[in-house]
This record gives C-alpha cells, structure tokens and sequence, in this order.
C-alpha cells in the first residue's frame, strides 16, 4: 500500500472486477476517456486475472479512501522506460459520489511521489481532453504545463475535440 492523505494506494485485486465493470459502463464516467467497446463482467474479471504483475513499465493501482476502505478508482503509471525516466499516467474516480472530495488530486500526488522518488523518474506526462475542465485544472493545480494540443483526435457523441499534452518534471509536484 501506498499511503496518501485522502488515499491508500493499492495493488488491484479480482473482486475490483465489478466495481470497474460497472464503471466502465457509466457515460458519465467514461466521458472524456477513450473507453473502446463496452465487456462482460466475466472478460474484466478475466483481465484482471490475465494481467502481468506490476512491474516498472506498467504500475496499476486501486485509489481506496482511507476513510472507509472503499475503492473509488484507478491510478497507472506506464510506458516507463529507465533509460529516458519518462512514464505516462491515467487516473480516473468511478465512484461519483467521490467526485470532488479531494481523492483525484490526492491520487495523483501519490503516485506522482512514487513515479519521482521510487521508481526514480524525471518526467510523468498525460493527455487529457482539452474540454474536461475539471481535469485540466486538477493536473494544473498539481504543476501539470501544457506543452502541446492534438488537434481533433477524440471523437465523442459524433463531435471530435481536441486534446492537450501536459508534462510534469522531477520537483514540480506541488
């Protein structure tokens, strides 16, 4: 476990399989995310299984709420490579009524923390659309820059948007 203020930090277990199902099948959760074709409960739960042990490329965890243990979400740190220090990272809450309690940006510091002083890199970047303004700001807030936009590369209810490149360096977590 990884403790935060808000959040544990934890390895992702099979019984999260129907908390991610569900969420998965949620419109408004999945709204800004690149969300592809819809699964059964059964093919999560066998991805869940399937998938490799975390490991420096590819760091998966479970945000839980400290305050009653609950699984309101996901963080990933991939892509990693140690010869350039670089890795991507994804956060998203499920759990709306966690919406706007703190636990994203508590997530992010988290595992920002553990992408800059275990695993020893020097930049954590994401992309984000640039119409998901809670985002955009939480990722601001933590000392996300914007250094570029993808032009209309996210298609959502027959509309494209256009997508933000953000980078953070090795001491601008805030």
């Amino acid at each position: 476990m990884i403790p935060g203020e808000l959040v544990r930090l934890r390895p992702m277990e099979l019984s999260d399989a129907e908390a991610l199902w569900r969420w998965n099948g949620d419109p408004e959760v999945m709204r800004w995310m690149q969300d592809g074709y819809r699964q059964t409960l059964a093919r999560v739960t066998a991805s869940l299984a399937e998938r490799a042990r975390n490991s420096y490329q590819d760091v998966l965890y479970g945000v839980e709420a400290r305050a009653d243990a609950r699984l309101v979400g996901l963080v990933r740190l991939h892509g990693a490579e140690p010869e350039t220090g670089i890795a991507e990272i994804d956060v998203y809450l499920g759990e709306k009524d966690a919406w706007g309690q703190g636990y994203a940006k508590d997530a992010m510091r988290t595992m920002c923390r553990y992408g800059f002083q275990q695993m020893r890199l020097h930049r954590i970047q994401l992309t984000v659309v640039t119409e998901n303004h809670a985002a955009v700001h939480l990722y601001r807030t933590l000392g996300f820059v914007q250094e570029g936009r993808l032009r209309q590369v996210f298609r959502r209810d027959g509309e494209w948007y256009d997508m933000f490149t953000m980078g953070l360096l090795e001491g601008e977590l805030r």
